[in-house]
């Protein structure tokens, strides 16, 4: 090796080690950043085309920052059910703006809080991508169809009743009435041996009155009668008494239900004037030859328990997201509905993403292309909510890094300046 040969091997050596120097900086510098993964340098060695077998007295020497995208960072808790963090393989996807759901973008930095729009955005400025959910809860046919997960187009929810259930006892010695004709106790002819008001909700999320009444009419035999106890102008005008269904009800000898068994169909017969359509409700009196609905026990008529479900307006309360990534809405009246599912994106070569600023990744042809999953299947993590992943690096292992590098930098500085002096020894020889 020539003497300048020495002199370009030593300032190889500087470039390389600043180039480590560099690597461990970045490192240091995010240790405390969300989802950050931690880069070290490899080196690798440099030879001239015409040196011989074996020969590596010139060998130079070129420095690379590999990063070790699929390490997995720690996962810690938060009180933001909207911090995200995946435990497992895989990445969120995520778009520069909310209207832009083509040009996508990978991270593990899940610290997503919703903007004055109530799009979800991380610290980087990166909007959360999800799949939006139809009212069954299932996600498009088309998994490449995502959009921007935004929280802020919610501001209640009501559902209205479809199912009420009644468990209930009527006295088997109450005396039976004689002359009995359907709607006599809506309209106060004949006076109900037992009468329960039941309240039921509308598709606005308003509260409605219901009476159901029974009168005995007979041995094991009483009649019943579903009265709307609301404002008679809600109505379409199709009722007398607002009596919007009747019928009978036998029992059997040791007091269980013998007839109706099952869910009697009623219909609450809404007008125009009340904005809602005509409401159609399942009224379940139990099975026959059970004792889970209407029985007939000589013993007080008493209602057991009710069983209405729907429920009144509730406002948003707030959003949380499961293993499965589903992002649900929770509302003040307990209902909750599932709005969007967050997708997991995984690669053949992770470790082949180009980084960009944001702690995000960007596809190439080394790592492959996304293939949008489900969490928990084909191969991706699971979600994890109120959790953030912390940074892979290591302090005491970048402190080890710093002194190393410090000491093959001098070193390599040393072979400059020793190279440099034998040029000036020839000099003064060749004088």
């Amino acid at each position: 090796m020539s003497l300048y040969g020495a002199m370009m091997t030593g300032v190889a050596g500087l470039n390389a080690q600043s180039k480590a120097l560099s690597t461990a900086s970045s490192n240091i510098a995010n240790v405390n950043t969300i989802g950050y993964k931690g880069g070290q340098s490899v080196f690798s060695t440099l030879l001239t085309a015409n040196q011989g077998a074996g020969d590596v007295s010139s060998a130079g020497v070129i420095a690379m920052t590999q990063q070790n995208i699929t390490q997995q960072g720690l996962l810690q808790t938060t009180q933001s059910s909207t911090d995200l963090g995946i435990s497992g393989n895989g990445f969120f996807v995520v778009s520069q703006a909310a209207n832009d759901h083509t040009t996508q973008y990978y991270t593990r930095a899940g610290d997503f809080q919703p903007d004055a729009s109530g799009n979800l955005r991380n610290s980087a400025g990166f909007f959360l991508q999800g799949w939006p959910l139809d009212d069954t809860g299932a996600i498009p046919a088309d998994r490449n169809a995502l959009t921007t997960v935004n929280i802020g187009n919610l501001s209640g929810k009501a559902q209205a009743t479809t199912n009420v259930s009644l468990h209930a006892n009527l006295q088997s010695s109450t005396a039976a009435v004689t002359g009995y004709a359907a709607g006599d106790m809506a309209a106060g002819t004949v006076t109900p041996a037992f009468q329960r008001s039941v309240t039921v909700y509308d598709s606005q999320g308003g509260s409605q009155p219901l009476n159901v009444s029974f009168v005995k009419t007979g041995a094991n035999k009483w009649s019943y009668e579903v009265q709307y106890a609301g404002n008679e102008a809600n109505l379409d005008g199709t009722t007398t008494d607002k009596v919007i269904a009747s019928g009978d009800v036998t029992f059997n000898s040791d007091g269980t239900l013998a007839t109706p068994s099952g869910a009697l169909d009623v219909t609450i017969p809404f007008g125009a004037s009340s904005g809602l359509q005509p409401q159609s409700i399942k009224l379940n009196l139990g099975t026959a030859g059970g004792s889970d609905g209407l029985t007939q026990f000589d013993s007080a008529s008493t209602l057991i328990s009710q069983n209405v479900d729907g429920a009144l307006f509730g406002n948003l309360t707030g959003i949380t997201v499961d293993h499965d990534g589903f992002v649900s809405a929770q509302f003040s009246n307990g209902l909750s509905q599932k709005i969007y599912k967050v997708p997991v994106a995984t690669f053949t070569n992770p470790d082949g993403l180009s980084a960009v600023s944001g702690n995000a990744f960007t596809a190439n042809g080394d790592s492959g292309i996304a293939s949008l999953n489900e969490a928990n299947l084909g191969g991706a993590g699971q979600v994890q909510s109120n959790a953030l992943e912390s940074s892979t690096v290591d302090l005491a292992t970048e402190f080890t890094n710093l002194i190393t590098t410090q000491r093959a930098y001098s070193a390599s500085a040393r072979v400059v300046t020793t190279a440099s002096d034998m040029l000036s020894e020839l000099m003064q020889v060749v004088h």
